[in-house]
């Protein structure tokens, strides 16, 4: 699944940015966005999660905030790399302690 998005960052602040400002002349956030949306081709559930990513990122609303989220992506990923190579070590050691034992059994 691709993390491209058809909007660039500029309209989807743009998009933020106008339910913000506009948003106390509607009763919910839902509202505004069903009303501002489609001004952007946005379905009003998309720009709800951009304005409530702005809010956690923010510090608006709790919850982790985009640079916290990438950031343990990349620790994740770090991980996996290294319990790959960690493995890759064990079985080589495996190797050539099964190698030593054989030469010595062969002297």
């Amino acid at each position: 699944m691709s993390n491209q998005s058809k909007f660039s960052p500029e309209v989807r602040e743009r998009a933020v940015r106008i339910v913000q400002e506009q948003r106390d002349q509607y009763p919910s956030l839902w509202a505004a966005a069903a009303s501002i949306g489609p001004k952007f081709d946005c379905a009003p559930s998309t720009l709800v999660g951009w304005v409530k990513r702005w809010e956690v990122d923010n510090g608006v609303r709790d919850g982790m905030t985009s640079e916290e989220h990438e950031r343990i992506k990349l620790l994740e990923r770090e991980v996996k790399e290294l319990r790959r190579a960690n493995e890759i070590l064990k079985t080589a050691s495996a190797f050539f302690a099964q190698a030593a034992l054989d030469r010595e059994l062969k002297k």
